[in-house]
C-alpha cells in the first residue's frame, strides 16, 4: 500500500511540472492525441464509473434554416403545394408546410439554373450551370438523385415539361430543342434545330432559347422564343414551323393565354407585347406600362427590361398581367419593383432587395383553364415573400419560415437544449406583442407535405446576436425554427448624427453596436451581453413595464507593461503556493474606484452615449446596467474577449487583453480593474513589469518588423496560429497595440508618426479583424487574406508578445487553494498563454446585507497551466455529476403584486456530494486550445491529460450532458469533431466533419447538450447537427415528408363545340412520336446518361432493405398500370367487335326467320 502511494506521489509531481502532459511524438490529426493519467486522487478516480461508450455517438446534419443563400430558381407544385429554390452553390431547399423544409445539394457546386416539378409525381428535375440535368426523387424524407444527364457539346438554357408528359423540352444556347426522356432519361433522337425552325433566308443566329411551352390548345404545337425577338410557333408532327414571328426587341419571357390563341412577350425596352396567331405578322397590343406617353406617332420611351410576365386569366373578372422590371431610366433610385396590372388598375410593389424569380400560384394545374390566380411567390435576393392577389391592396402573407435570421447579419449564436420549458411560451408571450401587423388575414398558402413532433420533447432555444445591436431567440424544438423574442440593445444608447462621435468611435468603422458575446441564465433568466465597443449590458426580465433611467459604469482597463522578452524555458520559474503570501482579505473596490477617479482625463471617454433621460422599457428584457470602457492615452480600448455572470453573486465579469474587471451590477459598483500581469501579484512567471500609464508608444504591433531569436518553447507551446481572430484575444499583429520584442527604427517610428496623435495605424486593422470576429466580412477574399495573415504570423509575433489576454471565465463554489477545507465562492479566469487563475469572491452572509455591504475580491494565488489559449471550464462532484454553477431563481424584478418579504433572493447553490472522507471532493476541466486536464481540487492535482492536437487548435470547446452523463465537445480548426468522456478524458469520437473554409465557421459554432450543436453554414443560414446516436437513428421519424398522395383534379368538362373546334392536342401521342422507333437514337457523344444513386441502379446494393423493396414495388405498380391500359384498350377494342357481331348476327337471323328449311 505504501508502495501505492509513492507512486501517486510521482504521478502528482510529474502532472505538476511544466509540460507534464506534452504528447511524446507529434499529432498530424486533430482527434488523435494523448492521455495522461496522474495525480494523487487515484481512489477518486476508481470511485466513478463512466457510463459513455463510443456507441452513443455519431455525427449528422439534421436540418438547415434560414433563407437559401444566393437563389437562383424556384419552382412549385400547384397540386402538392410545395416549393424549391435552387441556389447558386446547387443547394435546393424544398418547403411545404410548417416544419416541411428540405435541404439537398448537387455533389458537383454547380449554379442551379432551372426547377421543373413532375406535378404531383413526387418528383424534380433541375439543369445546373454545368449543363446537367438531375432527377430527384421526392417520395422519400431525404431526396436522391434518380438519373443525370449530362451535355457535352451544348450549354442548357431554359426547360420545360408540359403537365401530365413524360418528355422534357430542352432549350440551348445554340438555338437547338432537344426532347428528353423523364423515365429513363435518356435523349431522344427528335431535335429541332435551330436553321430548320428559322427561315432559310435569315442570315443572323436567332440566339439562344428562352422559351419553351406547348400550345394550351394543341399539345403537339411547340412555342420557341430565340433571344434576338424571333418567335417559333413549331408543329411537331409535321416537323415543320407553322408560323414564324418577328419583334426587333429581345425576348425575355412568353406566357400563353389559357385559350391558346393568343399570348404574352416581355422585351428588354420595358415592353410588353400581345400577339395573336391569326396575324403574326406584327403585335396585336403593344405598350411600355412604366414609358412616358410621347406625342402621337411617336414611340414611348424605352425603360428597363421586364425580366418576366405572367399573363393569367379569371373567369369572372379581368386577367392578370405580373411582371418584374420595366421601371423608367430616370428612377435610378427607385427601388426592385413587381408590377401587377388588373384591368385598368396599376400596382408597384416596391422591394427590399432585387428580384430573382416569381410564381403565380393559380388554381388548377392545367394550362388551358381559366388560370384564377390567388397568390404571387416572390424570391428576392435575400428575401421570400407572398403576396395575396385576392384582395384588392395585395398584402403579403406572413412567413412561417425562419426567412430573416440574416435580417441584419449574425455575429454570434447561443444554442440551450433542455432548458426551462416556461420559458418558450413566456418569451413567445411578450414578442408576439412586437410582432409587425398587415399581413394578409388567410392563411400560408405552401401547404405540401406532412409533419409531426417526433419522439423528441425537450425545449430548445438558439440565441443570434446581431450587427445592428439585434438579439433574437428562437425556439428550435422539435428540429423546426420559430422567432420568439426580439431585443433592441442599441436603445440604450444615443443615436449619434452624422459627423458626430467620430473620435470615440473609431474602434469600428460601422456597425458600433455589433453584438460580439452573449450570456444567458435560464433559470434566473439574467442575459448579458458585449459589443464590439467595449461595452457590457445587463439585462433583468420583467413581465411589466416601467419607465427608468439607465444606469452606467465607465472602466478603465488600459495597461501596458515593460518591454521585456519573456526568459528562456530552463529559467521559467516554478508556481508557488502563495496562498500564506497574499493578505488574508483585502477590499478592491475602494482601490478601483480610486481609479475610476482618475479617468477624469479629457480622453476619458466611452465609445458610445449611453442615454441620461428616463426610457420607457417594454415587457421582456430591461437594461439593469451598462458598462463601459473608455479611451485612455488617445487610444480606444480594446474589445472584450471573455465574459461570465453569475446571478447567484450579483457579478458579472470580463477581460481583453488588457486585463480583468468585476462589476458587482447589484450596488452597480467596480470591484476590480486589474491588469492580467497584476493578477500574478509577485508570480509572474515571464516577470513583466506594470507600467502604466503609458508614455512612449512607439511599440506598435504588426507594423513592426521583428528579429528572427529563437521563441521560448513553452510560450510557443501556448499559443495557436488563429487564436487572435477566433478567440477575440488581442494578440493578433494586425488587431492590437500590443508590445512585441524590438524596438522600433526610426524609419518606423516615422511611418507611426505621420498617423498623428491619437490615430494609431493599426485601427483600420484591428476593425477588420474585430468584423472576422464578429461582423460579416464583405468578400470571400478578404476573409480567406485575413485567416491565412494571422496563420503566417503566429511564430513571428504572437508568440513573442508579452501582452496576456484574459480568454475564458466561470463562476463556481469551489476551492480556491490548496488548504481549503470546504468551497466557497470563485472566479476562474483563463489567460491566452495557458494561465488558469483562481480569484476569490468574498460575499456578505446575510441575504439582506447584500445590498449594502461590500464584496471582497481577492487572487488566491492559485495558479493552474495548460498549453495554449484556455477555452472552458467546469466542475463535477465526486460521483461524477456535473455542477451547475449556482443561480438566483427568477423572480420579476418588477412585480408590485407582490410585498417586501416575499423579495428574499432564492439560491441555487450545487455544493460537492458531502463525504466523511478527507480529501478531495470535486474535479475541474479545463480545456484549452491545445490539450484538456482534469484536476482533483482542493489538492490541485492534474489527474489525467489529453492533449488534443499539435499541428492544428480547438475553436471550440464546451463540456456538454449526454444520456445523463457529462463529455467534452471540442471543435477543430483542421475540421474534426471530437468527443471525450469525462472525467477520464477517454476519446469518443473523432470525425472529420467540416474543414474550416469560413471564419464564420469558427465565430458561431457551439455545442449544447443532449448531442446538439450549430453553426452558420452561410451570411444566411444555420446548420444544426446531432453527435447523438439515437437522434440519428431517430432522425428520419422527426423530417417532414415532402410528397403525400393527393388525387389530381379532374379538368374541367370542354363542351361539344369546344371539343370539336379546340384543335387536335387530346389525340396527340408523344410516345409515338419522340421514341425509339420512330425518332431513332440520339448521338452518344451529345449527352451522357449517369445513374444516380437513387435509381435503380444505385438502388440493387440495397436490394434486400426497405427502400429497395419499395422501389421495387414502385417499378412494379408502374408496369402493371402500364398493362392494365394495354388490357384496358384490348378489351374496349373486344367490346366494340362483340357489338358488331352482334348486330351482324342480329340482322341475319331477321333475314332468314320467316324461310323453310327447303327455301335455303
Amino acid at each position: 500500500m505504501k508502495k501505492f502511494n509513492f507512486r501517486k506521489v510521482l504521478d502528482g509531481l510529474t502532472a505538476s511540472s511544466p509540460g507534464s502532459g506534452s504528447s511524446s511524438g507529434s499529432n498530424s490529426g486533430g482527434g488523435s492525441g494523448s492521455v495522461h493519467p496522474g495525480g494523487t486522487a487515484g481512489v477518486l478516480r476508481e470511485e466513478i464509473q463512466e457510463t459513455l461508450t463510443s456507441e452513443y455517438f455519431q455525427i449528422c446534419k439534421t436540418v438547415r434554416h434560414g433563407f437559401p443563400y444566393q437563389p437562383t430558381a424556384l419552382a412549385f407544385d400547384p397540386v402538392q403545394k410545395t416549393l424549391a429554390i435552387g441556389t447558386r452553390t446547387g443547394a435546393i431547399r424544398i418547403l411545404g408546410r410548417p416544419g416541411v423544409d428540405c435541404y439537398c445539394q448537387h455533389e458537383s457546386g454547380a449554379a442551379v439554373l432551372q426547377l421543373q416539378f413532375l406535378i404531383n409525381e413526387g418528383a424534380l428535375v433541375s439543369a445546373s450551370s454545368d449543363d446537367t440535368l438531375h432527377l430527384w426523387n421526392l417520395r422519400q424524407k431525404r431526396p436522391a438523385i434518380l438519373h443525370s444527364l449530362k451535355f457535352n457539346r451544348e450549354r442548357i438554357t431554359y426547360c420545360h415539361l408540359p403537365f401530365q408528359s413524360k418528355w422534357l423540352y430542352v432549350g440551348t444556347e445554340r438555338g437547338n430543342t432537344h426532347i428528353v426522356n423523364i423515365e429513363s432519361f435518356i435523349l431522344s433522337g427528335y431535335v429541332i434545330m435551330w436553321n430548320k425552325a428559322i427561315e432559310l433566308s435569315t442570315k443572323t443566329h436567332p440566339g439562344p432559347v428562352v422559351h419553351l411551352s406547348d400550345s394550351p390548345r394543341d399539345e403537339g404545337k411547340l412555342l420557341i422564343g430565340y433571344e434576338n425577338g424571333t418567335v417559333v410557333f413549331w408543329d411537331l408532327k409535321s416537323k415543320r414551323a407553322e408560323l414564324r414571328l418577328y419583334y426587333d426587341e429581345a425576348i425575355h419571357s412568353i406566357d400563353w393565354h389559357h385559350e391558346g390563341k393568343q399570348f404574352m412577350c416581355s422585351h428588354s425596352d420595358g415592353s410588353l407585347t400581345l400577339w395573336n396567331l391569326k396575324s403574326p405578322s406584327r403585335p396585336f397590343q403593344t405598350t411600355i406600362p412604366h414609358g412616358k406617353s410621347q406625342k402621337e406617332g411617336r414611340k414611348s420611351e424605352s425603360c428597363k427590361p421586364i425580366l418576366k410576365v405572367e399573363y393569367k386569366t379569371c373567369r369572372n373578372s379581368e386577367p392578370f398581367i405580373i411582371f418584374s422590371g420595366g421601371l423608367s431610366y430616370d428612377k435610378a433610385c427607385r427601388r426592385p419593383s413587381l408590377t401587377i396590372m388588373h384591368g385598368k388598375a396599376i400596382t408597384v410593389l416596391e422591394m427590399d432587395h432585387p428580384i430573382v424569380e416569381f410564381l403565380t400560384l393559380c388554381e388548377t394545374p392545367y394550362p388551358n383553364e381559366f388560370q384564377e390566380p390567388y397568390a404571387v411567390v416572390v424570391l428576392l435576393e435575400k428575401d421570400l415573400i407572398v403576396v395575396d392577389l385576392t384582395q384588392s391592396n395585395f398584402p403579403i402573407f406572413e412567413n412561417p419560415y425562419p426567412m430573416d435570421i440574416h435580417e441584419s447579419p449574425v455575429t454570434c449564436t447561443a444554442y440551450f437544449a433542455d432548458c426551462p420549458p416556461d420559458l418558450i411560451l413566456v418569451l413567445y408571450s411578450i414578442g408576439v406583442k412586437h410582432k409587425k401587423q398587415g399581413y394578409s388575414n388567410k392563411e400560408w398558402p405552401i401547404t405540401g407535405g406532412a409533419w409531426n413532433l417526433g419522439t423528441q420533447t425537450y425545449p430548445e432555444i438558439i440565441i443570434t446576436g446581431h450587427a445592428d445591436g439585434s438579439i433574437k431567440f428562437w425556439d428550435a424544438s422539435a428540429i423546426t425554427l420559430q422567432m420568439l423574442y426580439k431585443l433592441k440593445t442599441s436603445k440604450v444608447f444615443e443615436k449619434q448624427k452624422v459627423g458626430e462621435g467620430k473620435q470615440t468611435c473609431e474602434i469600428v468603422e460601422e456597425d458600433p453596436y455589433a453584438i460580439q458575446m452573449i450570456y444567458w441564465c435560464p433559470e434566473s433568466r439574467i442575459f448579458c451581453v458585449s459589443g464590439v465597443s467595449a461595452y457590457v449590458i445587463i439585462y433583468k426580465f420583467s413581465r411589466h413595464e416601467i419607465t427608468a433611467e439607465i444606469v452606467s459604469l465607465e472602466v478603465r482597463l488600459q495597461y501596458d507593461v515593460e518591454d521585456i522578452i519573456t526568459p528562456e524555458p530552463e529559467t521559467s520559474p516554478p508556481f508557488p503556493d502563495l496562498s500564506s503570501q497574499l493578505p488574508s482579505s483585502r477590499s478592491l473596490s475602494g482601490s478601483t474606484n480610486t481609479v475610476a477617479s482618475e479617468g477624469v482625463a479629457k480622453d476619458s471617454i466611452p465609445c458610445l452615449n449611453v442615454k441620461t433621460r428616463p426610457v420607457r422599457m417594454p415587457p421582456g428584457y430591461q437594461a439593469e446596467l451598462v458598462i463601459q470602457l473608455v479611451w485612455m492615452d488617445g487610444e480606444p480600448p480594446q474589445q472584450i474577449t471573455s465574459l461570465a455572470v453569475s446571478s447567484a453573486y450579483g457579478i458579472v465579469a470580463f477581460g481583453n487583453c488588457n486585463g480583468l474587471a468585476v462589476v458587482d451590477f447589484i450596488q452597480k459598483t467596480v470591484l476590480l480593474s486589474m491588469g492580467t500581469i497584476d493578477l500574478y501579484r509577485s508570480s509572474d512567471l515571464y516577470q513583466r513589469q506594470p507600467r502604466s500609464p503609458r508614455k512612449n508608444k512607439q511599440f506598435i504591433a504588426g507594423l513592426t518588423e521583428l528579429n528572427d531569436s529563437p521563441v521560448p518553447l513553452e510560450l510557443e507551446r501556448c499559443k495557436s496560429p488563429t487564436s487572435d481572430h477566433v478567440n477575440g484575444h488581442c494578440t493578433s499583429p494586425t488587431s492590437h497595440s500590443c508590445s512585441s520584442g524590438k524596438r522600433l527604427s526610426n524609419a518606423d517610428v516615422s511611418k507611426v508618426n505621420r498617423w498623428g496623435p491619437g490615430k494609431p495605424p493599426f485601427r483600420k486593422a484591428q476593425s477588420a479583424a474585430c468584423m472576422e470576429i464578429s461582423l460579416p466580412v464583405t468578400t470571400e477574399e478578404s476573409r480567406e487574406n485575413l485567416y491565412n495573415r494571422s496563420r503566417s504570423s503566429s511564430i513571428s509575433s504572437i508568440d513573442k508578445d508579452s501582452k496576456e489576454a484574459i480568454t475564458a471565465l466561470y463562476f463556481m463554489e469551489s476551492f480556491a487553494r490548496k488548504n481549503d477545507s470546504t468551497v466557497s465562492p470563485c472566479l476562474f479566469v483563463g489567460t491566452s498563454l495557458g494561465m488558469v487563475l483562481i480569484i476569490s469572491l468574498n460575499l456578505p452572509s446575510a441575504d439582506e446585507q447584500r445590498f449594502t455591504e461590500p464584496v471582497m475580491v481577492l487572487p488566491s494565488g492559485t495558479f493552474l497551466s495548460l498549453k495554449g489559449p484556455v477555452l472552458t471550464f467546469s466542475c463535477m462532484d465526486r460521483t461524477g455529476g456535473l455542477m451547475h454553477p449556482p443561480y438566483e431563481v427568477w423572480k420579476d424584478p418588477n412585480n408590485i403584486d407582490e410585498n417586501e418579504k416575499s423579495w428574499r433572493r432564492k439560491l441555487v447553490m450545487n455544493f460537492p456530494s458531502p463525504s466523511q472522507e478527507i480529501g478531495d471532493h470535486q474535479y475541474t476541466i479545463i480545456c484549452s486550445e491545445k490539450q484538456a486536464k482534469v484536476f482533483s481540487l482542493p489538492s490541485q492535482t492534474c489527474l489525467y491529460v489529453h492533449n488534443i492536437t499539435e499541428t492544428s487548435f480547438i475553436l471550440r470547446a464546451d463540456v456538454v450532458v449526454m444520456c445523463n452523463s457529462a463529455c467534452l465537445a471540442c471543435f477543430c480548426a483542421n475540421g474534426h469533431i471530437m468527443i471525450m468522456s469525462l472525467p477520464s478524458l477517454r476519446p469518443m469520437l473523432d470525425v472529420n466533419y467540416l474543414p474550416l473554409t469560413d471564419m464564420r465557421i469558427a465565430r458561431t459554432f457551439c455545442f449544447t447538450n443532449e448531442g446538439q450543436a450549430l453553426y452558420l453554414v452561410s451570411p444566411t443560414e444555420i446548420q444544426r447537427l446531432t453527435y447523438s446516436q439515437e437522434m440519428c437513428d431517430n432522425l428520419q421519424d422527426m423530417l417532414g415528408d415532402l410528397f403525400t398522395p393527393i388525387e389530381t383534379p379532374e379538368a374541367q368538362n370542354r363542351g361539344f363545340l369546344k371539343g370539336l373546334f379546340g384543335g387536335s392536342g387530346q389525340t396527340f401521342d408523344r410516345e409515338e412520336l419522340f421514341g425509339e422507333a420512330s425518332a431513332g437514337k440520339a448521338s452518344r457523344s451529345l449527352a451522357q446518361h449517369i445513374p444516380g444513386p437513387g435509381g435503380i441502379e444505385g438502388m440493387k446494393g440495397a436490394a434486400g432493405g426497405v427502400m429497395g423493396e419499395l422501389t421495387r414495388a414502385r417499378i412494379a405498380l408502374d408496369e402493371r398500370g402500364q398493362r392494365l391500359g394495354e388490357l384496358e384498350e384490348k378489351t374496349a377494342g373486344m367490346m366494340t367487335s362483340a357489338e358488331a357481331f352482334s348486330k351482324h348476327a342480329h340482322e341475319l337471323m331477321l333475314k332468314y326467320k320467316d324461310k323453310k328449311w327447303y327455301q335455303f
